[in-house]
């Protein structure tokens, strides 16, 4: 196990974005749909507490039930606790919100992790928890492509 480097961070961003931007546009559809085909006012508070919940119950349930999200597991990454535990939903909510405040000054929180002493994010430390990236079992890869 060793801290998830900050482009394997931003690769599984990258990929769970797009899972989340089709969940948030399908859940627009009915807000859409209300309005007769009209786009959503950008103030529509309705909305946007809507967007923000979906976002939330995406990453936070995958969090604190498998400990990663879909994009995570493709780029072989795992949130831990330090006694390697998954997180529990607390932790996974309080990642969540403070990974909304590492965005804000120019995504500074993330960039962090390059001055840190153990390689930690903001919500890393906030939270209490760890992004680890688990390379593939050598052994185990060389057995399976072993012909038998």
């Amino acid at each position: 196990m060793q801290t998830a480097s900050i482009g394997r961070r931003f690769g599984a961003i990258l990929y769970d974005s797009l899972l989340v931007f089709a969940l948030l546009f399908l859940a627009t559809l009915p807000f859409i749909a209300v309005r007769g085909g009209e786009p959503v006012d950008p103030g529509n508070l309705p909305y946007r507490l809507t967007m923000l919940l979906i976002a939330y119950l995406f990453f936070t349930l995958f969090w604190a039930r498998y400990g990663r999200t879909l994009g995570m597991q493709s780029w072989r990454l795992l949130i831990e606790t330090p006694d390697g535990r998954r997180p529990d939903f607390r932790m996974a909510s309080i990642r969540f919100f403070a990974a909304i405040l590492s965005w804000l000054p120019a995504g500074l929180g993330f960039w962090w992790q390059l001055w840190d002493r153990d390689g930690l994010t903001w919500h890393d430390r906030l939270s209490g928890t760890r992004l680890c990236f688990y390379p593939k079992d050598k052994s185990r890869t060389a057995a399976a492509g072993r012909p038998t």
